[in-house]
């Protein structure tokens, strides 16, 4: 528990300090924010401001990790390893995203089909990992299954042979990570929303990987030893969980309205793919449907915006995603935040309360 606390005051001192001496980097080279003409009118005030703060999160979360890491006299393990991995690659992606943004003064960076390419790449290197290198209980750092709280066995890969495994594999992480990390890149449009989501989610995610490695397979014969989880590595993953926490919350100070600096591409994909990737490492790939459900609920506006329009040439709302809505319906941004970080936080306790309920059960 000690490096549990470290990789949390750390990472939070880190971001808290070091985001000030990042902007007046960013701002001594103008990289500020590019923003579209087509947006919300109180947003053009917003143009110029500082961008790619993702790099801040990501560094004080890294910091976090790598002392607490060596607090406890361990290597980082293969899930840990991965999930980083993760993590880090999504966020150069999106490093690149904005800085060609910014140096060409668009809305649009990267090109699409380069950004696919990366985020593929990055997928199947992490999809193969979760597939190798097993401890000596049998658990490997991901699982070719389908999960909700716990694999499903009926939904095995292997059922396709080790080739299809492979193949259906990659294709499930990717499929999760381009959900997720535009999850959270759609919900980053307001000053603060993004971060402050990410602390709901990414908590929920510390607590439940800090269970699962309490109740971490094999058990000591207990009555409560069927109930166990088959995770790899889960108190690894309750200190990035834990790292990312303090980032966001560190980082938020600056971030909130009115913002000083936005995470950009740089932080939300970078949130986006560990969000995923926790979810697969931690056997809850459905469960996180509830945990992130306010990514979910922006990411299903933006659809349904797009779907109705094309069938009909109307619009549902005033302007997707969510947010926006709201936004041109006059409400003040803050009270819009606001809002919908309630929102999050009540998915993120339900999301607990799912996991801990199937544990009562299970146990039982």
């Amino acid at each position: 528990m000690i490096a549990i606390g470290v990789a949390l005051a750390l990472s939070l001192v880190a971001a808290l300090v070091g985001t000030p001496g990042f902007i007046r980097f960013l701002r001594r080279r103008e990289y500020g924010q590019f923003i579209r003409q087509d947006g919300p009118t109180a947003h053009l005030t917003k143009r110029g401001t500082p961008t790619m703060g993702g790099v801040v999160i990501i560094a004080a979360a890294l910091l976090g990790f790598v002392v607490a890491e060596a607090i406890r006299g361990q290597l980082p393990s293969l899930s840990a390893l991965l999930l980083l991995f993760l993590f880090v690659g999504l966020g150069l992606i999106g490093f690149l995203d904005d800085y060609i943004k910014i140096s060409k003064q668009r809305s649009l960076g990267l090109k699409p089909w380069a950004k696919i390419v990366g985020q593929g790449l990055i997928g199947i290197i992490f999809a193969a990992g979760c597939l190798i290198a097993p401890d000596a209980a049998g658990n490997r750092p991901g699982s070719a299954a389908i999960s909700i709280v716990r694999d499903i066995d009926a939904t095995s890969f292997y059922r396709f042979g080790i080739a299809g495994a492979v193949i259906l594999m990659i294709v499930w992480v990717n499929f999760l990570v381009t959900a997720w990390s535009n999850g959270v890149n759609l919900t980053d449009g307001l000053d603060g929303l993004a971060t402050g989501a990410s602390l709901f989610a990414f908590g929920s995610y510390a607590v439940i990987a800090l269970w699962q490695s309490y109740q971490r397979c094999p058990l000591p014969d207990s009555e409560v030893a069927h109930a166990c989880y088959a995770v790899r590595d889960p108190f690894d993953l309750a200190i990035i969980a834990v790292s990312i926490v303090g980032a966001c919350f560190g980082f938020l100070w600056w971030n909130t309205s009115p913002a000083q600096i936005f995470m950009g591409d740089t932080g939300s994909l970078a949130l986006g793919g560990a969000f995923a990737g926790l979810s697969i490492l931690t056997r809850t790939e459905f469960l996180a449907v509830i945990i992130g459900g306010l990514f979910v609920l922006i990411v299903v506006s933006d659809i349904i915006q797009i779907g109705v329009f094309k069938l009909t040439h109307k619009r549902v709302f005033k302007m997707a995603p969510l947010h926006h809505h709201f936004e041109l319906m006059g409400w003040p941004e803050v009270t819009i935040v606001v809002r919908f970080w309630i929102i999050a936080g009540l998915f993120a306790v339900l999301g607990v309360a799912l996991f801990y309920a199937e544990w009562v059960v299970a146990a039982q």
